[in-house]
């Protein structure tokens, strides 16, 4: 039997119409960026900040899925694909992700990621590492810059987190270093800054981004022999993204060595002490910065009501997301496996 030859031809433009149609859902997938985050405000803020600056260059607005969880949670959605990139420090990479590989410079953290077909790129240009910190007067007075010179007054009262006081690589080993004799409070970090504010207290450990530093007076203290770790703010990514979205990718390039600890600091206390939403915050640092200052060219789809927070949206001022703290989310939520935690 012969078919009519109409039938073949209406045949052959039907299929080349499916074809030209049902990959479309695929391309469109493709051409969306996913940026993640963690649930800590740092966190919120960053995946703002990356999201808004490859939105100009993207066909679709960028997806920001705020708040997925701590770095087990917020890695595996990476690696599975559910997102495409997020900020992460490299403490937190080599400690967490790596298990404690060696992997001290970006090349070496590439080589060991790139069979999990993830890389790192785009330092930010902060640490948000441990740190001691004293009144600001008191540093002056005392002539305070390092550690070391910390050391020389045993008559200054510490007050440290319970955490980091029992932790491995937390005060034992700091003592050890720099030969502190004191015999350090026990408190929640929360309450130290009051503590320190109200001068109960003279020397607090601190992350060196936190909201407080400048609200309080504060002056961070070099570790001038080098004890704590760095956790350098870096982008995690996954390694199709450069090819798959280069405009994206070329953009987000532009964010490197833009961010220092007190444009950190100051976008964190805007966020945790007057409630602006993450997304103005990091929309206002562009602007400040000389880019994207007038107006951003599509909204943003966000997955979560957190670039609006409500109070217990923001970072608690306890702030567990580095140990086993309750009662806020920073600790837990990045940090959670550091030697010494739970």
């Amino acid at each position: 039997m012969h078919l009519p030859r109409c039938f073949w031809r209406a045949a052959l433009l039907y299929a080349l119409a499916w074809l030209a149609v049902a990959p479309a859902p695929a391309r469109a997938a493709d051409e969306t960026l996913r940026v993640g985050s963690k649930r800590f405000t740092e966190s919120y803020i960053l995946a703002e900040l990356l999201a808004q600056t490859a939105a100009p260059h993207t066909v679709s607005p960028p997806v920001v899925r705020q708040g997925l969880g701590n770095t087990a949670i917020v890695y595996e959605a990476l690696r599975s694909g559910a997102i495409d990139l997020y900020a992460e420090y490299t403490g937190t990479i080599a400690l967490e992700i790596l298990k404690g590989s060696p992997a001290d410079t970006r090349e070496a953290m590439n080589a060991a990621l790139a069979p999990m077909g993830l890389g790192v790129a785009i330092p930010l240009g902060f640490n948000d590492g441990y740190a001691l910190a004293v009144r600001a007067a008191d540093a002056e007075r005392l002539g305070l810059r390092t550690l070391s010179d910390l050391a020389k007054h045993p008559e200054l009262k510490f007050g440290l987190s319970n955490e980091f006081i029992g932790r491995a690589d937390g005060w034992k080993g700091l003592a050890g270093r720099y030969g502190f004799t004191q015999m350090p409070t026990g408190l929640d970090h929360g309450l130290a800054y009051d503590a320190v504010a109200a001068k109960q207290i003279d020397v607090i450990d601190i992350y060196t981004t936190d909201a407080k530093i400048d609200h309080l007076g504060l002056r961070v203290l070099e570790d001038d022999r080098k004890y704590f770790p760095r956790y350098d703010a870096v982008v995690l990514y996954k390694l199709d993204l450069p090819t798959r979205l280069p405009l994206a990718w070329a953009a987000l390039k532009t964010l490197e060595g833009r961010v220092d600890e007190r444009a950190m600091i100051a976008m964190n206390a805007r966020a945790e002490l007057q409630s602006v939403p993450f997304d103005t915050i990091a929309r206002d640092f562009l602007a400040s910065t000389g880019k994207g200052a007038k107006a951003q060219p599509r909204a943003l789809w966000s997955t979560s009501l957190a670039s609006h927070p409500p109070g217990n949206r923001r970072r608690a001022p306890g702030r567990p997301d580095r140990g086993s703290r309750p009662g806020g989310c920073r600790w837990s939520c990045r940090r959670s496996s550091r030697p010494g935690t739970a």
